[in-house]
């Protein structure tokens, strides 16, 4: 009876093996359709916004002072000479994978590359990678911008992504254990100043912070700091006679330790009495700086501590919008009738969040971090400038600056593609993370 059970149960399996990987490719083939007409429609959008829109690359690189024969020759140079339905034409041609050029092997070969497959008369048909054509300024190709500065923005949005999921994951949990007390109620504030700060002025404030108001030295007024460092003890010394200590009240007493030392140190201010002022060492940051620099005697070095202060500002946002999903997912959760037979066969808090509630609690922080992942990558602009990071967002914005459609053409299809494909990698996730949307998705 066994031998015959196990049989049936290993046909099953090799049944459903391959109707399964069926499914799963007909949905990736769909879902691969829809990323091109997507990257198409983008494609389309930039080219007319950036063709109809008032402005002359002829006259930005030819000058102010250019005759009208110099800029039409450099309109000719640049194919900007055509009719704009002739240009989009040529812009889609050389995009696309299959393209159809005049049959010129050796010229097609250095500038498309790819392999040629067949001729058709005085053309060829040929097999390449898209042709993102080249920058109008530096006359550099378009793809090795991209190349260049696209590992810079990828390590800035993903430590803030890191930051920010971890982080936010946390206080999520922690403020949905402690519904509507002192701790939930502190996380949601600070959640929400997360949310309201835009990014440009969060930029601007750490920068200055920390770069340069607590770059070298931290100073202290004496007295404030004595009360905050004896109230702290204080605290300390009562939970540890207690042995138990309660997240609510350490939040509460360092608030009003926090609280009481600034009460002490404006009415000190106001009566011009500085007893002293106590100097620690700072945070050692630049105002700006990349993640790479040049060194005299070693080249090309490593500064990873310029990282810190643009990922942290960067993640700021979406460690808010993180924080609060977890929270009300979390809650939606723990109130389900699952949770209640967990608790009453006497599984504990811990195993009950972590093992059973988390899990299904998770599915909208995933879309959130890919939505977020993907809009950090195309949103840094105004983070790479301030801090003068070497990224794709500050390369965007000299662009938009200049006129420059090719390199924000293949900038805006990069960060579009990559929105696709998070979307194409979340929907996997999702059936993975919840059984119920897999069954929606065989379906």
């Amino acid at each position: 009876a066994g031998a015959v059970a196990s049989q049936r149960f290993a046909g099953v399996r090799r049944d459903s093996i391959p109707d399964e990987v069926n499914t799963l490719i007909a949905y990736l083939t769909e879902r691969f359709l829809y990323g091109l007409s997507v990257l198409f429609g983008v494609v389309t959008l930039v080219f007319l916004l950036f063709n109809i829109k008032p402005g002359d690359p002829a006259r930005m690189l030819g000058g102010q002072f250019a005759d009208a024969t110099t800029l039409a020759n450099i309109n000719k140079d640049l194919g900007l000479d055509k009719p704009l339905l002739t240009r989009y034409l040529m812009y889609l041609n050389d995009l696309s994978p299959l393209s159809v050029h005049a049959n010129e092997p050796t010229a097609n070969a250095r500038k498309w590359g790819g392999i040629q497959l067949m001729g058709v008369g005085n053309s060829e048909i040929r097999l390449k990678w898209p042709y993102l054509r080249r920058s109008y300024q530096s006359k550099q190709e378009v793809s090795a911008i991209l190349a260049e500065h696209i590992p810079g923005t990828a390590l800035l949005a993903i430590s803030a992504m890191l930051f920010a999921t971890l982080l936010g994951i946390v206080l999520g949990v922690l403020a949905a254990i402690q519904k509507d007390k002192f701790t939930d109620q502190f996380i949601l504030v600070f959640s929400v100043l997360g949310m309201s700060g835009p990014s440009f002025f969060v930029a601007i404030l750490f920068s200055w912070l920390g770069g340069f108001v607590l770059s070298s030295t931290i100073h202290l007024a004496v007295l404030p700091t004595v009360i905050f460092l004896l109230w702290i003890s204080a605290m300390g010394w009562n939970y540890w006679r207690k042995r138990e200590a309660d997240i609510n009240a350490i939040l509460q007493q360092l608030s009003m330790a926090f609280l009481s030392s600034g009460v002490v140190y404006l009415v000190a201010k106001a009566l011009d009495w500085n007893p002293g002022v106590l100097s620690l060492p700072g945070t050692g940051l630049p105002m700006s700086g990349s993640w790479k620099s040049i060194d005299t005697f070693d080249g090309e070095v490593l500064t990873l501590q310029n990282l810190i202060l643009p990922a942290l500002t960067l993640g700021i946002r979406p460690l808010a919008v993180i924080v609060q999903l977890t929270r009300s997912s979390l809650l939606e959760v723990m109130a389900q009738d699952y949770i209640r037979t967990a608790r009453a066969k006497g599984l504990n808090e811990r195993q009950i969040i972590v093992r059973h509630a988390l899990r299904n609690a998770l599915n909208p922080v995933v879309t959130a971090v890919s939505g977020w992942f993907a809009s950090l990558l195309a949103g840094a602009v105004f983070i790479e400038y301030v801090f003068g990071w070497k990224g794709l967002g500050n390369v965007v914005f000299q662009a938009l600056e200049r006129d420059d459609l090719p390199v924000v053409s293949g900038a805006v299809l990069f960060f579009a593609a990559v929105f696709v494909l998070i979307n194409i990698g979340v929907d996997l996730l999702y059936g993975w993370l919840d059984p119920r949307v897999r069954i929606k998705q065989n379906s």
